[in-house]
């Protein structure tokens, strides 16, 4: 899957999350330029991008991540 495939998954998985009318996901991108993005949807958000693309993630890996490029990083490695 390409980097960009994955980003146009994630973008409607965000609406979809956070019920936002539009999403723009940018490798830069991170909670605090989401206002709906706060620490109960971000555990929404990883289960259903887990349940989405059929991978699984480690609780520290998450934690490391900085910014949406981060997490399509792992997400590549894995798909």
């Amino acid at each position: 899957m390409e980097r960009q495939e994955i980003f146009e998954k994630l973008n409607e998985i965000f609406i979809d999350v956070l019920d936002l009318d539009e999403c723009n996901l940018t490798d830069d991108t991170t909670a605090d330029d989401i206002e709906e993005w706060d620490s109960l949807s971000h555990v929404q958000l990883i289960v259903t991008i887990e349940k989405a693309f059929n991978i699984k993630f480690t609780s520290l890996e998450i934690m490391k991540w900085n910014n949406v490029g981060e997490m399509v990083d792992s997400m590549m490695e894995r798909l």
